[in-house]
């Protein structure tokens, strides 16, 4: 694999379009003002719940909910089989069901959580960001990219973030609230419906790429919000999207990956859950002095304990852990900072760890920019020398703002 292949993301080829999907509205603004520099924020302010829906309920509970509602408990898988297994839109195409209680069950239990407010495509087609308002106002971004035999959908887990990255956008805009578990599923049941239907007008991604409707076959928690600071429902969606069908959208746990700043009580909690997701731990920096800056979070657990966490995930689950590191220029890119960060990596054990350099995606007003190319290329060369398996993230979707560090950058 090349520096430049990409990992779960990478460059665009063509100009961004913009289309709207719903009649044009104002854009409600941030629920509480922009964060003081290293202030954090774990607390999400109360807000009111969305509307309960099939995927904020396990098997048990969607039987009870149905029978609640005075109907018969088994309509519930039924209707677990038009969401997750069949993906229907339509309560006409839910025939199985009669029309006497089609529209109550469907009402009651399939509420529109996510209103289509903008949707912007890039790289030939192959990546599209979508703009979503939620119930309340609020907004979330979701992004879909294509590769040749694979499809992987970056999902929002929180309006905002209270983690306050300097170098993120969404960081810089604060945190709204917790997204529920249906509204985080909703985002990977609505992208394998645009997979499902063919609609997606893509040019041949690569030579053997396949032509016909692929699935959805990786969701990366990389999107608005820190997954971990939203535990429950962040883990409770990933049961949903990994759960045979029609309990959930039976997909592989392999194919998740938790990005995390580096909540490390959490992320051993997440060890013990029995999900073999893959974790990301956003490390950014080698060193305390300018993670504290970089990283907030580092204020609470250092880069020490946030590596060691990480490396105690991998000796619970097997599963390889991705380090992500944003190239930002004169900041963190320095060879001395590859050398420490290699040294670190190696000091837990060979084998468990790859790591991500990214070049920094532009955001509006950051004093901030990516590495120049040279210096990219000796950090890779000093990490691969110490013999830490390296690959660079691509930028796919940068100019559409929906790259790494982006989503809310236009939007809020």
């Amino acid at each position: 694999m090349s520096d430049d292949e990409p990992a779960n993301g990478p460059t665009t080829t063509g100009p961004p379009t913009a289309t709207a999907t719903s009649a044009p509205v104002a854009l409600p603004a941030p629920s509480r003002g922009r964060p003081k520099p290293g202030e954090l924020n774990f607390t999400a302010p109360r807000a009111g719940k969305p509307p309960q829906h099939l995927a904020d309920l396990d098997p048990a509970g969607r039987k009870t909910a149905v029978e609640i509602l005075g109907h018969k408990g088994f309509r519930a898988k039924q209707l677990s089989t038009h969401y997750f297994e069949r993906l229907v839109e339509s309560p006409e195409q839910m025939t199985d069901l009669p029309k006497s209680i089609r529209d109550d069950l469907v009402s009651r239990l399939l509420p529109q959580l996510l209103t289509p407010i903008r949707t912007l495509t890039a790289d030939n087609g192959r990546t599209i960001k979508s703009v979503w308002r939620l119930h309340d106002g609020a907004l979330v971004e979701s992004v879909l990219m294509r590769y040749p035999r694979r499809v992987t959908i970056c999902v929002s887990s929180q309006a905002g973030c209270g983690m306050n990255c300097p170098f993120c956008a969404t960081g810089q805009e604060g945190l709204t609230r917790n997204m529920s578990t249906a509204e985080i599923v909703e985002q990977v049941v609505h992208a394998a419906r645009l997979l499902k239907r063919g609609t997606l007008d893509v040019d041949d991604i690569d030579a053997g790429a396949q032509s016909s409707p692929l699935r959805v076959s990786n969701v990366v928690f990389m999107g608005m919000g820190e997954a971990l600071a939203n535990y429950n429902a962040a883990i409770a969606a990933i049961r949903r999207i990994t759960e045979p069908s029609p309990d959930g959208l039976g997909m592989s746990a392999r194919g998740i990956t938790m990005s995390t700043v580096g909540l490390v009580p959490a992320i051993d909690k997440l060890a013990l859950e029995g999900i073999p997701v893959t974790l990301a731990l956003s490390l950014h920096a080698p060193d305390d002095k300018l993670r504290d800056e970089l990283v907030p979070i580092n204020t609470r657990w250092s880069v020490d304990e946030a590596i060691d966490a990480a490396y105690r995930y991998f000796e619970v689950t097997g599963r390889r852990v991705s380090i992500e590191y944003a190239l930002i220029r004169d900041m963190n890119d320095q060879g001395w900072r590859a050398d420490l960060l290699g040294t670190k990596l190696n000091a837990r054990g060979r084998g468990w760890v790859h790591v991500n350099p990214i070049p920094l995606n532009p955001t509006p007003g950051s004093r901030w920019t990516a590495s120049d190319p040279g210096v990219q290329r000796e950090f890779v060369r000093r990490l691969r020398g110490l013999g830490v398996p390296t690959t660079v993230r691509d930028t796919r979707g940068s100019d559409i703002d929906g790259a790494c560090g982006q989503l809310a950058a236009a939007t809020a």
